[in-house]
């Protein structure tokens, strides 16, 4: 069956106008077969992605390629180009109905369009691929590009496939030493190429100072300026004496949520008590109503469980009117209590339960999150780039928490995650607030708002 033309059929409703941006359009005319793009979030780079893939795949003629669009897991992925992909096909070009189980888009003139998920890299073998869009590239596994993209794309007998490395920096991991040696083999004259700018070039001033207001400096520097940032050092390196406010266990309100946070150790066995302020009177000084207060900690030094850490809290929150939420880590400390009596986080609902029925809320996830974004979350908390600090700690009644959040460092030789110590006192209690903070006050990209590009 013959191919038709794009431009014949006319493109559907979802190729709306883009405002022209010099990097971009020099992006999308660069003839490198391989393109390293790191930019600000909300800038459009995955959606000039999207466009260029399908308009190159719609300008073939009767040939057979698998282009494929990829995200660091399957469901990433999907959520990110799945549903544009299916607009931005004209009907007429579509071979058959679009494949939901296996995310596949065939055309007419026999190009197939995939969305997979590098969380299992070998979906990419087996066959050749003759192009790749990589995105959030900086939290794939390393070694997907070497050992499974790079081969498939150099098949025997086939034409050299194409890769996009798109997304934020996170760090200087993988993604950094491949910007740094993309240069070296640009200059080589290399088919590499390198392209790079700011959220601030397509975001409106409103949203970027709105982002300022909410992240850290070199959060916002990483998430909108599309900088490779080094965390080298202090893991919580936002942190100063103005976090620390004398007398704000004070502001304890009986009435209001209490916040309960857990990681699951035995020595020490710890938990940490937390509220959000609110426009209550009488504020310690330094302290905001938009500020999350510390205000208590469990330490058992050694020999702890769950249940001893839980009969601590119930002897000093045991009386709590208001609601009572739970947050922490989600493996729930397997090696500790499970084999006698369920999980950590079983044992702690039923604990808890007894004593505040139904105001007791379990908030704990699934799975983690990356420990660089929960990192970006708490340090966006305790100071934003424009100096607002909203993590405060009472030095009195939390000392661990305080001693966690100046001392906490960076793994020396890492790419920015955190040095546990192994058996230490460090990292249990500021990790426990920091699953709090990273479930309520995410570093969210997707709170700002956009504008078309190009």
């Amino acid at each position: 069956m013959a191919s038709p033309s794009l431009l014949a059929v006319g493109p559907t409703r979802r190729w709306t106008p883009l405002r022209y941006h010099a990097e971009q359009w020099r992006l999308w005319n660069s003839d490198a077969r391989f393109r390293v793009v790191p930019a600000g979030r909300r800038s459009g780079k995955t959606e000039i992605a999207k466009r260029w893939v399908v308009q190159r795949a719609c300008s073939l003629v009767n040939q057979d390629r698998k282009y494929c669009f990829a995200a660091p897991t399957r469901d990433q992925a999907k959520r990110i180009y799945w549903a544009d992909l299916k607009a931005l096909v004209p009907q007429a070009w579509l071979a058959d109905t679009p494949r939901e189980t296996e995310l596949e888009l065939k055309l007419v003139n026999g190009t197939r369009l995939c969305v997979v998920g590098m969380d299992r890299p070998e979906r990419i073998e087996g066959e050749p691929l003759h192009g790749i869009v990589l995105d959030e590239y900086a939290n794939m596994k390393p070694e997907a590009w070497t050992e499974n993209i790079s081969p498939a794309l150099d098949t025997p007998n086939q034409l050299p496939g194409w890769a996009w490395f798109i997304g934020v920096p996170e760090g200087r991991n993988h993604y950094w030493e491949l910007w740094t040696e993309a240069q070296h083999m640009r200059e080589a004259g290399q088919s590499w190429d390198r392209f790079h700018w700011c959220s601030a070039d397509i975001m409106s001033a409103e949203a970027v100072e709105s982002a300022r207001q909410r992240m850290d400096e070199r959060t916002f520097r990483q998430e909108l300026e599309g900088s490779f940032e080094s965390y080298a050092g202090l893991a919580y390196y936002a942190w100063s004496d103005a976090n620390i406010v004398q007398g704000l266990a004070d502001t304890y309100d009986p009435d209001a949520d209490l916040i309960l946070c857990f990681d699951f150790n035995t020595s020490p066995g710890i938990a940490v008590a937390c509220q959000e302020l609110g426009r209550r009177p009488n504020l310690p000084r330094g302290a905001t109503p938009d500020s999350t207060a510390v205000i208590g900690e469990v330490w058992i030094q050694e020999h702890s469980t769950t249940p001893m850490v839980c009969d601590r809290l119930l002897g000093e929150w045991g009386y709590h009117r208001g609601r009572v939420l739970c947050y922490g880590d989600a493996s729930g400390g397997a090696k500790t209590t499970v084999a006698v009596a369920g999980s950590d986080w079983d044992i702690i609902k039923r604990k808890l339960k007894a004593q505040f029925g139904d105001r007791l809320s379990m908030r704990n996830r699934r799975a983690n999150p990356r420990e660089r974004a929960r990192l970006n979350a708490v340090n966006s908390r305790i100071a934003t780039s424009d100096g607002i600090r909203r993590l405060l700690v009472d030095p009195l009644e939390c000392p661990h928490v305080v001693a966690d959040f100046e001392r906490v460092e960076t793994a020396v030789g890492g790419k920015g995650e955190i040095q546990k110590d192994h058996g230490g006192p460090l990292t249990h209690v500021s990790d426990a607030v920091g699953y709090y903070i990273h479930d309520r006050f995410p570093v969210n990209e997707s709170k700002m708002i956009s504008k078309k590009v190009m």
